[in-house]
C-alpha cells in the first residue's frame, strides 16, 4: 500500500497517531473527547477506536464513565492505553552515564537499569551496554517481544531533525562517526530513533509531567551539560536543522572557561553540574557532588544557599530574552541540578522579575520537573511512540528481535 506522504495510508497512520498521543496525554478520555482534542470528525475517530481495541492498543476503562464535554452529553465509557497492548525502549546516554528503561503502552515502568561510563569518550561501552540492556529487559520481564514496538535514544549533542543522526561536526568528540540508530537496530532488532535530550526532557514533561495542559513551555535541562527543549503551540519547536534550544551555548562570562563546544564562557561552563561542585571544592573537597550540595542547603548552609541562587540568577539571564520573544507559559526546569531546588527557582524567577515586561512575566509560571531523572528516557519513550506507531502499533505485527544470546562479547 501506498504510504507516502499524502496518500490516503500515511493519512489514515497521522490520524492513528493523534488518537493515541490523545489519550496519552489526557490517561482516561472519551471517543468524543478525543475528536475535540485532535479535530477529528467523529466518525473517524469512532472507526481508528474500534480497530485500536480490537488490536489490544487501547482498552475500555473498568474506572467508570466519564462527564462528555459536550452540551448535554451522557457520561461516557473513558478509554486508555491498554499497558498490556504492548511496550518500548528509552535509553539516556548523558555525558557520565547511561539510563535504559522498558515501559508499557501507558507509561508505566516495567524495568529499568543505569549505569556511570564515560560516555563522551568510550562510545562501544555504552552502545554495548544499551544493546545487551534492552535485551536483558525484555527477557526479564517476559513480554512478547513482537510486542516491543521501538527503541527511542535521548543524546547530549544537537540531532539533525530529518535524519535523526548526530549534527556534524559532533560536541561530542568520540560519536561523530557513529550511526546510534544503525547500530542499535543490528543489535536488537527494532526501529530505533535519536533525539537530543532536552529536546525530548520538553516533550515528557509536556506529555506526562509539569507541564501537561500546557501547550508553550521551555524546558531548562540542567545537569553536567545544559540544554533547553521548546514546546511551541502543541509541538516541539526544533529549528530548521534541529539545533534550537542549546541554551548551554549561549556566552554568558566574557573570557570564561573553554566549553566543550568550543567557545569560553558558556552558561554550561557556569552552571553544569561540574561548575557547581566545583565551586565547593576548596571548602568541602574535590569529590562534591550535587547530593552534597542538596544536603547543605538542607542545613541552610549560607554558601550553598548563594552559589545555588546565583547560578539561578545566571539562567534566569539567559533565559529573559527568550522569553520575551516567545512569551511561555511555563519554564520546567530538570535535569539532575534540577534537585537542589527552591534557591535555583527562586534565582531564575528573580531575574526574570527584573528583565521582563510584567505583562510576559506574571503569565509564565518557573517550576521544577515531575519526571526529575527519568525525563529524557521517558521522552525518548514518546519519541519511540510518535516515530512507530503508526506503522507498528497495527494489527497482525509480527517481529521477534535477535536471540538475547546473540551477538554478545
Amino acid at each position: 500500500m501506498d504510504d507516502a506522504p499524502g496518500s490516503l495510508t500515511s493519512l489514515r497512520s497521522r490520524n492513528r497517531l493523534l488518537v493515541i498521543d490523545a489519550v496519552r496525554r489526557h490517561g482516561r478520555i472519551s471517543r468524543v473527547d478525543i475528536a475535540r482534542a485532535t479535530g477529528l470528525s467523529r466518525t473517524t475517530v469512532s472507526g481508528l477506536v474500534t480497530a485500536l481495541l480490537a488490536e489490544g492498543v487501547l482498552t475500555e476503562s473498568a474506572d467508570g464513565a466519564v462527564p462528555s464535554t459536550a452540551r448535554g452529553g451522557r457520561p461516557a465509557t473513558p478509554l486508555t492505553l491498554n499497558p498490556e497492548g504492548g511496550g518500548l525502549l528509552g535509553v539516556h546516554l548523558r555525558h557520565t552515564d547511561v539510563r535504559v528503561l522498558l515501559a508499557d503502552l501507558s507509561g508505566g515502568v516495567l524495568g529499568e537499569h543505569h549505569r556511570e561510563i564515560d560516555v563522551d569518550h568510550r562510545p562501544d561501552e555504552a552502545l554495548e551496554f544499551i544493546a545487551d540492556t534492552a535485551l536483558d529487559l525484555v527477557a526479564t520481564v517476559g513480554r512478547d517481544a513482537g510486542r516491543i514496538f521501538g527503541m527511542g535514544v535521548a543524546v547530549s549533542a544537537p540531532v539533525q531533525s530529518r535524519s535523526h543522526t548526530l549534527s556534524l561536526p559532533s560536541m561530542l568528540s568520540g560519536w561523530t562517526d557513529a550511526d546510534i540508530a544503525a547500530h542499535l537496530n543490528r543489535r536488537i532488532g527494532l526501529p530505533v530513533h535519536v533525539g537530543n535530550d532536552a529536546n525530548l526532557g520538553a516533550l515528557a514533561e509536556w506529555t506526562f509531567g509539569a507541564g501537561r495542559g500546557v501547550d508553550d513551555l521551555i524546558y531548562i535541562m540542567l545537569s553536567d551539560g545544559v540544554g533547553a527543549g521548546l514546546i511551541l503551540d502543541g509541538r516541539s519547536y526544533q529549528g530548521a536543522t534541529g539545533t534550537a534550544g542549546e541554551l548551554g551555548h549561549i556566552a554568558v562570562v566574557d573570557g570564561g572557561y573553554v566549553c566543550r563546544c568550543g567557545n569560553r564562557g558558556c552558561l554550561e561552563t557556569a552552571v553544569g553540574a561540574q561548575a557547581l561542585t566545583a565551586a565547593f571544592s576548596r571548602t568541602r573537597g574535590p569529590d562534591t557532588t550535587i547530593t552534597d550540595v542538596v544536603a547543605l542547603l538542607a542545613a541552610d548552609d549560607p554558601g550553598a544557599r548563594r552559589v545555588v541562587t546565583d547560578a539561578g540568577r545566571m539562567v534566569g539571564r539567559a533565559l529573559a530574552g527568550i522569553c520575551a520573544m516567545l512569551e511561555p507559559r511555563m519554564v520546567v526546569v530538570g535535569g539532575q541540578v534540577a534537585a537542589l531546588g527552591r534557591p535555583l527557582l527562586d534565582g531564575i524567577r528573580e531575574v526574570l522579575g527584573d528583565r521582563l515586561p510584567p505583562a510576559i512575566n506574571q503569565g509564565i509560571t518557573v517550576t521544577g520537573s515531575v519526571l526529575g531523572d527519568r525525563a529524557e528516557v521517558f521522552g525518548a519513550i514518546v519519541l519511540a511512540t510518535r516515530q512507530t506507531s503508526a506503522r507498528l502499533l497495527a494489527p497482525h505485527f509480527d517481529r521477534t528481535p535477535p536471540d538475547a544470546g546473540s551477538g554478545r562479547g
